[in-house]
């Protein structure tokens, strides 16, 4: 009965001893452990602390030199650890096409300028010199080959009057142009004094005598235009002003003209005043420049001068040096008849074009009529708008956006836009080191300029950009470009451009290749890329990913070393960026080429 009485009392207290025993068993468990890691770290140092707990005993200047060493934890990373080719990996299927190289003879392959094709056209007004682009079955598959000893081209500034021979293997204009002192050949190179037909002082002293009649130094003049450019110096001497010079002659007999000028770090383009306008919207250029040019501004009821009037500012200037200028006196020596020069003097009148968009420019014919000026209130604003002085005008709201002509854009696109690129431009050079590194290219181009802003971010580095609007975007905005003081020109991506191979140090691509998704083939954009890319140059495209994986395999193809990376948004973004370098490779040697080294050394 007591133990019957007792129990509900036993009970309890034989719980809470079990318990007691469980959590002193537990105790002693945990304090092994503790004990055992403690000793797999490194042991027990030191005597017990004032808690009794042990602890390592760590030194008080871990600065100073001791001989004991401490593993001490890494700090939290919280970046991704993928890559965006990790998620999106290329098949090996995809990466089965290969791109061979193309014959040696190649190597200076400019395919809507190619000599053999032009002899098909009419020779009246130089037809037969405009751009002529082989058909699609007609397309080269292969990879246009440097000169065998290329050799990367000098660092601006010394690049302006220096350029290695085994790059430009031409001494055709050293003979021909020795008297105006164009170029010389020495040893291993070639030498720019800076000369010209009609500045044989040089480019600077005839700039200078410019600058006593214009002023040249106060930003207001900043895009200048060169017809028959040479080798472009007057444009490369007008850089030390701050003047952006676009340059342009044909691929005639006067052979690598325009190659030399590129080769120098100046820009330049395949070009001839013919049948069509000029790549460039109206009022683009502050400054239009003939010295010599041989263009017959008086012929063809003076079509050419109106295509300069077209494409100069309102208040810009046009300067002609040479014939038929104080033609009363020098006409003699130059092989014209008095009445042919007192003909090109002579003044016409001309209507104003009605139908024809001043901006549109692309395989679009000349006409004989003006372009007429945007129409104004007061008789002493300027048509088109005031344009601020550089270097103002790069991030002033241009005229065109202002006045609302381009409707889909508006000032406050403008300014995001601006302030969007300078953060991309910084995030390129943080993933592409040698955009980074200032010198390391000198030639740039942008294959989708829209508002120019990649170009407006890299302005005050040693470089320059030809922005590029393709002839297929939604909305024409070279004019804007131009406002800005930048240069650039219209391009169809299913054709070739206007210009040598080996052109360009670096190419940014945004969403080009989704624009000319089903338009032409992904592999002919990036052949024509590789041909204008010099070895060793450097790709930026940024597109879809989707699109970029087919991208990336091409590449591949073209032997270029590629990564995709995120975009700066994050890993969450689906537009991607490719990174690629262009391999640095030559055509073989051969007897012939060989034997040009020797001669040249």
């Amino acid at each position: 009965m007591a133990t019957c009485t007792n129990l509900p009392y036993y009970l309890p207290f034989r719980t809470n001893k079990t318990n007691l025993y469980y959590m002193a068993f537990t105790t002693i468990l945990c304090s092994i452990f503790y004990l055992i890691g403690i000793w797999q770290h490194g042991g027990i140092t030191g005597g017990p602390t004032p808690a009794g707990v042990l602890i390592p005993r760590l030194p008080c200047n871990p600065s100073r030199n001791t001989t004991t060493t401490i593993k001490m934890a890494k700090p939290l990373d919280f970046k991704p650890h993928h890559t965006a080719e990790d998620l999106y990996p290329v098949s090996p299927v995809a990466r089965a096409k290969h791109f061979p190289p193309c014959d040696p003879t190649y190597s200076e392959y400019t395919p809507c300028e190619d000599a053999k094709r032009s002899l098909k056209f009419d020779r009246e007004r130089l037809v037969y010199r405009e751009r002529h682009c082989p058909e699609r079955a007609e397309l080269l598959k292969c990879r246009i080959p440097p000169p065998y000893g290329y050799t990367k081209p000098f660092r601006w500034p010394e690049s302006r009057d220096s350029a290695w021979y085994a790059n430009v293997p031409h001494k055709h204009l050293t003979v021909e142009k020795a008297g105006q002192n164009w170029v010389r050949f020495e040893k291993d190179r070639f030498r720019f004094p800076g000369g010209g037909t009609m500045f044989p002082r040089g480019a600077d002293a005839y700039i200078d005598d410019i600058g006593k009649l214009i002023n040249l130094r106060d930003g207001s003049i900043r895009t200048a235009i060169d017809t028959g450019c040479g080798v472009a110096s007057w444009g490369a001497y007008l850089l030390s002003r701050n003047i952006l010079t676009m340059s342009f002659a044909p691929r005639d007999t006067h052979e690598a003209q325009v190659q030399f000028a590129v080769e120098r770090g100046v820009p330049a383009l395949i070009g001839v005043l013919a049948s069509n306008r000029q790549p460039y919207p109206s009022r683009a250029f502050d400054m239009a420049h003939c010295s010599r040019c041989l263009i017959p501004w008086g012929q063809y009821d003076g079509l050419y001068l109106i295509e300069v009037d077209r494409i100069l500012r309102p208040g810009g200037y046009w300067i002609l040096s040479g014939p038929p200028i104080n033609w009363e006196k020098h006409w003699r020596g130059w092989e014209r008849t008095s009445e042919d020069l007192k003909a090109e003097q002579s003044s016409r009148n001309h209507c104003f074009c009605q139908a024809q968009n001043p901006d549109e420019a692309w395989y679009t014919k000349m006409e004989t009529c003006l372009t007429p000026l945007p129409e104004v209130s007061d008789i002493k604003e300027i048509a088109g708008g005031q344009l601020a002085k550089w270097p103002e005008r790069l991030t002033a709201v241009p005229p065109r956006i202002k006045s609302g002509s381009l409707k889909e854009i508006t000032e406050e696109i403008f300014r995001k836009d601006t302030e969007l690129w300078g953060k991309r431009v910084s995030h390129y050079k943080a993933i592409d080191y040698q955009l980074a590194e200032p010198g390391r290219y000198r030639n740039l181009l942008d294959m989708n300029s829209y508002l120019g802003g990649f170009a407006a971010a890299l302005v005050d580095d040693p470089v320059w950009v030809m922005n590029i609007v393709p002839v297929e975007a939604k909305i024409n905005t070279l004019g804007v470009i131009y406002e800005r003081g930048l240069i650039g020109t219209y391009q169809n991506w299913c054709e070739a451009m206007s210009t040598y191979p080996r052109t360009y140090d670096f190419i940014h691509a945004d969403s080009v290749f989704s624009l000319y998704k089903d338009r032409c083939e992904m592999e002919d954009i990036l052949l024509e890329m590789d041909r204008i890319l010099r070895p060793e140059g450097s790709v930026i495209i940024r597109d879809d990913v989707d699109v970029l994986v087919n991208v990336k395999s091409i590449a591949d193809g073209l032997q270029w070393e590629s990564r995709m990376v995120d975009h700066e948004g994050g890993p969450h973004v689906k537009e991607k960026l490719l990174i690629a370098v262009k391999q640095y490779w030559t055509a073989p040697a051969t007897d012939q080429n060989q034997q040009g080294s020797k001669t040249a050394s």
